[in-house]
């Protein structure tokens, strides 16, 4: 399968050139994608919170939402023979030693995150929550595209790129301002910061799943497979330690969907990863959560509407995904 240019590829020869806007556009695309993908984990986090709310148990909340999305994958798998070749076209390229094994375990980062949802949440509120988890994902994308363990390779750290995760850190902050708890709870906030950091490592690694596949529906499900049996693990040993849940499982459908979500954000982050990159697509990614969940907050009833702040941190994150985009944009040009 053709790979596309990535933006950081050697300009081509004259007369293959393409018109010098295609890459930015393919750029700005990748970033409105990444944009409804960070919608999705925000809408995830209300629904997986919810049902761990009702189950009494974080673990079994993220194995319900990780196994559902692994028996649609597999159900959809039974019927695609495209993706059984991309599964065969893993295995090959793990022997091979074109995919290295670590690379394949991104869903253990996105298991962490789900389980981090249900686990802490509660205690430090989703302000907390949100500023911890969104400053290890703008900072941790920044290291690994610099380190080069995305599909795109290495992306150097210049301005715009640095100044994009340092106002996305004071947006949110300034948007859950007056939300946060007291300095008492801020130690139980490093699950989340390191959440955050793993999702953008989750994101990078499973670009080269993808491309060693040539599907996006194989890649995700071995996220998926691995996501759940690491999340199955950790509910096994809360369960020898602590007894089983005393929660009951609701009977509102719409909490369970929380899997569908999951594999929705994590094919479209596998799909554009080696267009954007691994900031550009957190950064998409994290704007998508901020209006989405203002708007969550302003339609849900009984929801405290958004403030000022809220909104002001929210339009500062927007300018925070626009400034490395605009200079994508110029450098392309």
């Amino acid at each position: 399968m053709p790979q596309d240019l990535s933006l950081d590829d050697p300009a081509p020869v004259a007369d293959a050139a393409p018109p010098p806007a295609r890459p930015s556009r393919r750029a700005a695309a990748g970033v409105a994608l990444a944009v409804v993908g960070g919608a999705g984990i925000a809408v995830q986090s209300r629904v997986n919170g919810s049902l761990a709310d009702h189950v009494g148990s974080g673990y079994l909340a993220a194995v319900v939402s990780f196994g559902s999305g692994l028996v649609l994958l597999t159900l959809a798998l039974l019927v695609s023979r495209r993706s059984r070749v991309g599964l065969r076209r893993i295995a090959a390229a793990l022997r091979e030693g074109g995919l290295r094994p670590w690379q394949v375990l991104g869903g253990a980062a996105g298991g962490f995150f789900v389980a981090t949802q249900g686990l802490t949440v509660g205690v430090l509120g989703v302000a907390t929550f949100i500023v911890a988890f969104v400053t290890g994902q703008s900072l941790g994308s920044v290291v690994i595209d610099r380190l080069g363990l995305g599909p795109g390779g290495i992306r150097l750290v210049t301005f715009p790129r640095a100044v994009g995760p340092v106002l996305t850190v004071a947006a949110v902050a300034i948007a859950m301002s007056g939300g946060l708890e007291s300095p008492s709870a801020l130690a139980l906030a490093v699950l989340p910061l390191l959440a955050g950091i793993g999702s953008a490592w989750q994101q990078a690694v499973n670009g080269h799943v993808r491309a060693a596949a040539g599907d996006v529906l194989a890649a995700t499900l071995v996220n998926f497979v691995v996501g759940t049996v690491v999340l199955a693990v950790a509910l096994g040993v809360s369960v020898l330690a602590d007894g089983l849940p005393d929660g009951a499982f609701p009977a509102d459908p719409l909490l369970y969907t929380g899997g569908i979500i999951g594999i929705a954000f994590i094919a479209l982050s596998a799909t554009v990863v080696h267009r954007i990159g691994v900031l550009l697509l957190s950064l998409g990614m994290i704007a998508g959560q901020i209006v989405t969940a203002l708007v969550l907050d302003a339609v849900t009833p009984g929801a405290t509407p958004p403030g000022v702040a809220t909104y002001v941190g929210a339009a500062l994150t927007l300018v925070a995904v626009a400034v490395p985009l605009l200079a994508e944009r110029r450098r392309s040009a």
